[in-house]
């Protein structure tokens, strides 16, 4: 059984915010160095990159997302107005 590491978006020691130095190949070893953002859907929580997932295939539809969650659509419709302001104000930041 292998386990999947999630992608750290914030340092561990300050929680400041991360960027990509290095990606590589695994099929023929080639590396690229550099300074990379991450792009700014990773740094999400899994829960909110979940969500937007699941917005996504819903083609949009609260009314549907609510049913597959089992929660109301006014708490579906205000998950999805706090994940709007977080992404909102995260663009503001970068």
């Amino acid at each position: 059984m292998s386990i999947k590491l999630k992608l750290p978006i914030q340092c561990p020691s300050c929680e400041s915010g991360l960027t990509v130095t290095q990606l590589s190949c695994p099929t023929c070893e080639t590396t690229v160095n550099g300074k990379f953002d991450l792009p700014l859907l990773s740094k999400l929580s899994l829960d909110e990159q979940a969500f937007i997932l699941d917005f996504f295939l819903s083609s949009g539809s609260l009314k549907q997302m609510a049913q597959q969650m089992n929660i109301s659509y006014p708490t579906v419709r205000n998950k999805l107005d706090d994940m709007i302001e977080k992404i909102k104000q995260m663009k503001n930041i970068e």
